[in-house]
């Protein structure tokens, strides 16, 4: 039986925390920024956590290969 490749993609897009929670970085924050509130932009600043299926969806994803 294969084993199960990490997703290369995810592996860049998003960190496991140490209780098993997925971190990522906020969207709208990579370019065409000038029109963007100050507020909006610190806002954008900070990540978030995944929440749900799709939490357990990249857990799975990113479970380094047996």
């Amino acid at each position: 039986m294969p084993k199960q490749k990490t997703h290369k993609g995810m592996k860049k897009r998003f960190k496991i925390t140490a209780r098993g929670k997925a971190k990522h970085r906020s969207a709208f924050r990579g370019h065409l920024l000038s029109h963007k509130s100050s507020k909006r932009k610190r806002r954008l600043r900070r990540g978030s956590v995944v929440e749900g299926a799709d939490a357990k969806h990249i857990r799975e994803a990113l479970r380094p290969a047996e």
